[in-house]
C-alpha cells in the first residue's frame, strides 16, 4: 500500500473519528462548552500518555521543536474556541461550513510554511468538495456576521495547526507526543473557566463525555499520522468525508434523514474525492 494510500485511510479515519465526537458531545446535552472541551482533551491527554508511556522514548521530544509544539497547540485551541463560539452564536450548519474552510487554510498557509505548491487539480479538487458541503449544510444568511467572522478565523487557525503539525512530524516527532502536548495545553486553557461555570453531570452524559474523548483522540492521531505521510494539498479533500460521516450518524441515532439536497452534496464531495484519489495513485 503506497503512502499516498495510507495517508487518504488515515484521513478518512479522522474524519469518522471527529464526526462521532461531535455527535457524542451533543449527546452529552447542555454542560457548559468549556466543560465538555476540557474533558474531551482529558481523555486525548490520558490515551497519548499512555501510548508514549509504553514507548522507548516515553516523553521524550526535541528541544528545538518546544516553539512548534506551542504554536501547534495554540492555533489548535483557538481553532477549537473559536468554534465553539460559532456554535453558540449561530446556526449549527453556518458553524460548521464555516470550520470546513480549514482544508484551504491547510494548502494555502503550506504554501508559506513548509513551500508545498499546489496544482490546479488540488485546489478545483477542495473547491469542489465545499460546494458539496454547501449542499448539504445550507448556511443561512448569519454567516454575515461577527461570530461567523470568529468561526471563519476557527477555520483558519485550524488549518494552521494542521499544516505546523505536518512540518513537527517531518522533523521527526511522533504523532503522540503532539497530541499530548496539545491536550494538556487545551486543558489548561479550558481549565480556569470551566472552574468558573462548572455544572455537575449526569453518569449518562459523563460516558457520553467519555466516548466524546476516546473519537477526539481516535481523530488527533489519524490526522497526525495522515499529514505525515502526505501534504495537505493530496489529501485535503478527504476530510470533507466528515459532513458524510455526521449525515450517517444523524440518520441512524438521530432520525434526521438526509434530504434530495443532501445526497446531492455527498454525491459531490465522493466524486471531488475520486478524481483526488485517482490522480494521486496515477503520479505515483
Amino acid at each position: 500500500m503506497s503512502g499516498h494510500t495510507k495517508a487518504i485511510l488515515f484521513i478518512l479515519l479522522e474524519a469518522a473519528g471527529f464526526s462521532l465526537m461531535s455527535f457524542f458531545v451533543r449527546m452529552a446535552g447542555d454542560l457548559p462548552t468549556m466543560e465538555k472541551a476540557f474533558f474531551r482533551n482529558a481523555v486525548a491527554a490520558v490515551i497519548a500518555a499512555v501510548v508514549l508511556f509504553r514507548s522507548e522514548e516515553r516523553f521524550s521530544f526535541r528541544r528545538d521543536s518546544l516553539p512548534l509544539l506551542m504554536l501547534r497547540s495554540l492555533f489548535g485551541v483557538i481553532g477549537i474556541l473559536a468554534n465553539f463560539t460559532a456554535i453558540d452564536r449561530l446556526a449549527i450548519a453556518d458553524a460548521n461550513i464555516l470550520n470546513k474552510l480549514a482544508p484551504f487554510f491547510a494548502i494555502l498557509m503550506s504554501v508559506f510554511i513548509l513551500k508545498e505548491m499546489p496544482k490546479k487539480l488540488d485546489i478545483l479538487c477542495v473547491i469542489l468538495a465545499f460546494a458539496g458541503a454547501l449542499f448539504v449544510i445550507r448556511p443561512t444568511r448569519g454567516v454575515a456576521s461577527l461570530p461567523a467572522l470568529i468561526g471563519a478565523f476557527g477555520g483558519f487557525s485550524a488549518g494552521t495547526a494542521y499544516t505546523i503539525l505536518r512540518k513537527l512530524r517531518l522533523r521527526g516527532e511522533r504523532g503522540p507526543v503532539i497530541v499530548f502536548f496539545f491536550s494538556v495545553f487545551s486543558m489548561l486553557v479550558c481549565l480556569p473557566q470551566m472552574l468558573f461555570s462548572f455544572k455537575p453531570m449526569s453518569s449518562m452524559q459523563f460516558i457520553w463525555l467519555l466516548c466524546a474523548g476516546m473519537a477526539a483522540a481516535l481523530g488527533q492521531l489519524s490526522v497526525t499520522k495522515a499529514y505525515s505521510l502526505a501534504p495537505a494539498k493530496e489529501i485535503s479533500v478527504f476530510d470533507y468525508s466528515q459532513v458524510i460521516f455526521a449525515g450517517i450518524w444523524g440518520a441512524a441515532f438521530l432520525h434526521e434523514i438526509p434530504d434530495r439536497m443532501s445526497f446531492a452534496g455527498y454525491a459531490v464531495i465522493i466524486t471531488a474525492a475520486v478524481i483526488r484519489w485517482y490522480a494521486a495513485n496515477r503520479s505515483a
